[in-house]
């Protein structure tokens, strides 16, 4: 029986966790679901936002459902030692379970086209998947210092890391328009070059059958809001990756429409994009719509079960029609929305 692990964390975390449980218990009533801490309300409980306890739990999980870690910029936490600090542990949470390549989705509903910051017509069918590199790069790499007026971080990656974020990118396209974009600065940087090199070795040896095509950072970024249908799926290193899936994020319209998924060698994570909004946690207002995809993407790629995972992906999109949040200028509560998207279940076909 499969087993998956939710932290719900902070702010808003607990609400559009419990959202999306009702959904996953809805399609996947065999899966068992455990709870656990991580973050700030870990750090309050156990005195460590990644406790042991938690840690343990996941050793026998087949998925991780994030919701939220975090609080407001005053937060007590944010004194805390960085170490001590919740976004420790969620950066302890994905090198504990080996996640290397995060997925994230940028997709515009049909019908919500207005909601874009970038003209409709400009919006209409944008379907990106944005693949980062996790765990490597100028985040973590150990050579890194200040030393008085002086401060340095290095971006190092190996063969083997780019092989197999590469992979996910390239397996990603098979299922999608067979179309990668590598994203680079092969132009000032000799780790770029390695990472052009080794991302078309790959595809020459392995993946002949994607058109992949290499484009410096700066000219993706302006692309990615003038010409957005251009990419199918997109791959890049943790630093590029990170300011870029943040840049798309804005495309839908609103972070309450963006999941993702983080994928390695243990259990999957998987979360949405959005912060922990301090200050609305509490209100039953959060949109639980990023969670609720969440989980559409852990029973994709965490379960194996795409027909749930499309049946989910199916009432999320009737909700948004039928039932907007505030957010994206509806009228729907936490529970509202949650409640649309359970009926939209329960009208659509049984997947079992």
């Amino acid at each position: 029986m499969p087993k998956v692990i939710t932290l719900p964390g902070d702010g808003i975390g607990p609400e559009v966790t419990a959202a999306a449980v009702e959904v996953l218990r809805e399609v996947a009533p065999d899966v068992t679901i455990e709870e656990r801490l991580i973050g700030g309300v870990a750090y309050d409980t156990e005195q460590n936002p990644f406790p042991q306890s938690t840690q343990d739990a996941l050793k026998e999980a087949d998925a991780v459902l994030l919701g939220t870690v975090g609080g407001p910029h005053d937060s007590e936490w944010n004194k805390l030692p960085r170490h001590l600090r919740p976004e420790s542990g969620l950066l302890a949470l994905r090198k504990a379970l080996g996640c290397y390549a995060n997925l994230r989705p940028v997709r515009v509903q049909p019908g919500l086209e207005h909601l874009s910051p970038l003209k409709p017509e400009l919006a209409r069918g944008v379907d990106i998947l944005i693949v980062r590199e996790l765990l490597g790069g100028v985040y973590f790499d150990q050579d890194r210092k200040i030393d008085g007026d002086t401060a340095y971080n290095t971006m190092r990656y190996t063969t083997h890391e780019v092989e197999r974020v590469a992979k996910v990118a390239f397996w990603a396209a098979e299922q999608r328009k067979g179309r990668v974009t590598s994203v680079d600065k092969a132009n000032v940087l000799e780790v770029s070059e390695l990472w052009r090199r080794d991302v078309q070795a790959l595809r020459d040896r392995d993946y002949r059958s994607i058109h992949l095509n290499h484009e410096y950072v700066d000219s993706v970024a302006m692309l990615l809001v003038s010409d957005p249908s251009r990419y199918d799926v997109v791959v890049t290193e943790n630093l590029f990756g990170d300011i870029l899936s943040d840049l798309a994020a804005v495309i839908p319209g609103s972070l309450g429409l963006m999941p993702s998924a983080s994928l390695g060698d243990g259990p999957g994570l998987f979360e949405p994009i959005h912060g922990s909004a301090p200050d609305i946690a509490g209100q039953g207002v959060a949109n639980p719509a990023a969670a609720i995809m969440s989980v559409g993407m852990l029973l994709r790629h965490g379960l194996g079960r795409s027909d749930a995972a499309n049946q989910v992906d199916r009432a999320v999109a009737i909700a948004l029609r039928q039932e907007p949040t505030r957010d994206l200028g509806g009228k729907a509560d936490t529970k509202t929305f949650t409640r649309s998207v359970l009926n939209a279940l329960e009208s659509s076909p049984s997947v079992g």
